[in-house]
Parts: structure tokens; sequence; C-alpha cells
């Protein structure tokens, strides 16, 4: 039968204090790493952008009520070049479609059956095909008013055929303003020959 071995080993009394309460000197030290103190973290860098301030509103008020510098005369006729060439440049294109580029040309008379248009439009007197016809009296009234503006301002500068086609737009959209004004005013009319059946409540 095998003999059986005792493993050995030792106790250490790391106690501090004696039974008697005294200090004991026979305390083995401990190896005891020191602490590094926790290293102050660094104040965040101060910004060096600087916040611009905002301009005060009434600096604002008065810069949008400054009227543009007009373009010098070399500014404009370079600009004018410019379009010229790009509005013969969309000439030739059309003329390669099959269609006439006097057809895009805009003359006094096109512009004023524009206008003449738009506010027949507006009068719900005229509509779009297969659209409903819409009554905006605001828009059609500012149409008038800019036809009227432009026989003011253009007085003396236009031809015997160009004064009689707007003259003549003034007057039909006038009286057409009139009608369709009263005509929304005027309570809904019964029709001859049919009664008033009284409400029931």
């Amino acid at each position: 039968m095998a003999e059986k071995k005792e493993s050995s080993f030792t106790v250490t009394d790391r106690r501090l204090f004696t039974p008697e309460g005294e200090l004991r000197k026979d305390v083995p030290e401990e190896s005891q790493e020191p602490v590094k103190p926790a290293a102050e973290p660094k104040p965040p860098a101060e910004s060096k952008a600087t916040a611009q301030t905002p301009p005060a509103p009434s600096a604002l008020v008065g810069s949008q009520e400054e009227i543009p510098q007009m373009p010098s005369a070399a500014e404009r006729q370079e600009q004018h070049d410019a379009y010229k060439k790009t509005s013969k440049d969309l000439d030739a294109r059309v003329e390669l479609s099959g269609h006439s580029s006097k057809d895009l040309e805009m003359t006094f008379e096109r512009f004023m059956a524009s206008l003449y248009m738009t506010a027949m439009l507006q009068l719900g007197l005229m509509h779009e095909e297969g659209g409903q016809p819409r009554v905006d009296l605001i828009g059609a009234r500012q149409t008038i008013d800019t036809l009227s503006l432009l026989a003011e301002k253009t007085k003396g500068n236009l031809n015997s055929t160009e004064e009689n086609f707007l003259q003549n737009c003034l007057y039909e959209l006038r009286m057409a303003y009139v009608e369709v004004t009263n005509s929304l005013s005027r309570p809904p009319q019964t029709p001859p020959g049919s009664k008033n059946i009284p409400s029931v409540r």
C-alpha cells in the first residue's frame, strides 16, 4: 500500500496587531506600486475663429432700398451682342425644323394680343380646350390696368395701326369687365313660368 505523503505548506500571519493590541514588527512588507496621479484634463483649446456680428436690421433695410447702379454702356452692348447671337442660333434651328423664324418675332400687336387673351381668360370668357372657365377678377383688372399704363407711356410713339389696336383692346376688355362684375353681383333669377317653392322648416 503506497504511503500517503502529506504536502507541506507555510502559513504566514499577516495580521498587523498582536493579541495584546500592539503593532507587530515582523509583518512582511508588500510591494505596492505607487499610484500615479491621474493626468489633469487639458482645458479645451480656444477657437481662433471669431463669431461675426450680424448686421443691424437698419443696415439691411438700407441696402434693400438702394437702387442698383445701371450697367455701363460697354456692359450693355456686350450683353446685347451675346443675346443677338444666341437668338440667331435659335432661329437657325427653327428654320431647320421647317418653321419660319419670323413667327417667333415679337411685335407690338402680338404683345397686345397676348395681354388681351390673358384678360379674357381671367374674365372667364375664354378657356382652354377641354378646360373649364375660371374667373379671376383681380387678375383681369391688373391686366387691363397694364394695357392702360402702356397706352399712357407710349402716347405719341405709336403709329395709327398700333394705336387703333391698343384702344380697341382696352375698350372691349373694359366693357367685358363691367359686364362680368355686374352679372356676378346680381342675385340668381328665377326662370319664367317656374313657381317659388317655400322652404320647409
